[in-house]
């Protein structure tokens, strides 16, 4: 009797959870759910991992309307990020592994140096063909750094072949993953043909030796991948399950503690887009974005001021300087002919109808004579000799007989934005001072919420 109430019980679960499979799948939002954990190529049962489930609710719960106003703030390039991820068949949950990592915004940094919306780090960005020099800084141009994070994708997924491992590879590196899953697929080996045996395998213990040494960082990492590459035959393939468990008593786990939840982090920012609070009222606008293209890039002669082309096609400087932050000094490199410069794609037809109208930014070549100083030259000029200073790559004031400077006309006293490096003494009211700037406008410009500040720190200096 007991026997046969134990076996309708059992009965009874598996009927439970077959239902309750059954109403998450008939659901049409929790389809496009379950889609997005396929489009990762990872198993639609990963819905229901209590880690996931909380880390979604969680959100929702506190962080609905700082989502949506993300969203709205980057109205006008989100459409051209979804485009690019679609035609090149990256995943559109990799969208979410933007906001996870600058919040759509164009100009984040981060301690570590990394920059734009992908947040490239010097190195690799210009390993993947992102220009950096003293006029741009293409980690923050839209489309570039797009692309080549399309690129540095696609060739983790070459390596890898699993776009959630592609995620982890993009959080944590590489080598770290390749180690990650060398270990994994050994334990699962081991578990197969039983610890006592594998205990007494001597390549395995060659094995594991050579991974302890890797991470101790006494020998170079070819020699992991050569054993990543031989246990990649296996039959033992682990998944995004084995990825995610907390082994006890063990401080490197197979992933990162950050690189973990960057996955969750990811496919939960990309749930919220299925949401009642974004299908419903005033943000269904939001879901429809990606169908047309709110921005148009446009080439314009190099060395033309940023806010010549704003006048020209009637927008404020500061909204157009907002799509163009790997501009760096509001003015196009003077070394080419022409560059991408994006603009509202409503003022297009009027920047076609005008473009012969735009005014161009002429420079003399000037010879530096004796007695010359870069402020009687500025003076003889009409410019800023700070504009001379910065367009001429000056790292002092001091300048030499003979010196070509290029000297830009027709400026008058524009002042471009500069960089101060705070100083022994120096104090937030004698740096304003300095530049005759407003106290409360140098706080505002460079987000400080005091007005404390350390040798060393950048302060950006905007005089519009």
């Amino acid at each position: 009797m007991r026997i046969s109430n134990i076996f309708i019980k059992i009965i009874f679960l598996f009927s439970s959870i077959g239902y309750l499979n059954a109403t998450l799948v008939s659901t049409a939002f929790v389809q496009n759910d379950i889609r997005i954990l396929e489009e990762l190529d990872i198993k639609s049962t990963y819905i229901t991992d209590y880690q996931l489930q909380k880390e979604f609710q969680q959100r929702l719960k506190v962080s609905k309307k700082r989502y949506t106003q993300k969203l709205k703030n980057a109205y006008l390039f989100v459409p051209q990020i979804k485009k690019i991820l679609r035609e090149s068949g990256i995943p559109s949950a990799f969208l979410y592994l933007v906001m996870a990592e600058s919040n759509f915004i164009l100009n984040a940094s981060s301690t570590k140096k990394a920059k734009g919306l992908w947040q490239f780090m010097p190195r690799t960005g210009e390993h993947y063909g992102l220009e950096i020099n003293k006029y741009i800084d293409e980690r923050m141009d839209i489309l570039k750094s797009t692309q080549a994070a399309v690129t540095y994708l696609k060739k983790l997924h070459s390596m890898f072949g699993k776009w959630y491992i592609v995620a982890f590879a993009y959080n944590c590196g590489e080598g770290r993953v390749i180690e990650g899953i060398t270990r994994a697929t050994i334990d699962m080996y081991c578990e197969d043909v039983g610890y006592k045996v594998c205990r007494k395998d001597k390549k395995i213990n060659r094995f594991r030796q050579t991974i302890k040494d890797y991470q101790a960082k006494r020998v170079k990492f070819y020699k992991l991948n050569r054993i990543y590459k031989e246990v990649k035959t296996w039959k033992q393939k682990p998944d995004i399950e084995q990825f995610l468990i907390v082994q006890p008593i063990i401080s490197r786990q197979y992933i990162p503690t950050e690189s973990r939840g960057y996955i969750r982090k990811i496919i939960a920012l990309a749930l919220m887009n299925n949401s009642d609070f974004l299908i419903k009222d005033e943000n269904t606008h939001l879901l429809n974005r990606g169908i047309s293209d709110p921005i148009a890039a446009i080439d314009v002669k190099g060395g033309i001021l940023l806010k010549n082309v704003a006048t020209l096609i009637g927008v404020n400087k500061n909204k157009l300087k907002e799509l163009n932050q790997h501009i760096k000094r509001d003015i196009l490199p003077m070394d080419r002919d022409t560059y991408t410069l994006y603009i509202p794609y409503s003022k297009l037809s009027r920047y076609n109808l005008n473009k012969e109208n735009l005014i161009t930014t002429k420079f003399n070549k000037y010879i530096v004579r004796s007695g010359d100083t870069l402020g009687k030259i500025a003076n003889m000029y009409g410019v800023d000799y700070a504009l001379i200073k910065k367009q001429n790559n000056l790292k002092s004031n001091i300048i030499n007989i003979n010196q070509e400077l290029f000297i830009p006309l027709g400026l008058g006293s524009y002042n471009m934005d500069e960089e101060y490096t705070v100083k022994v003494g120096d104090t937030l009211n004698k740096i304003a001072t300095q530049y005759k700037v407003e106290m409360k406008k140098l706080m505002n410009d460079n987000n400080l919420k005091t007005s404390m500040i350390r040798i060393g720190d950048k302060i950006v200096i905007k005089y519009e």
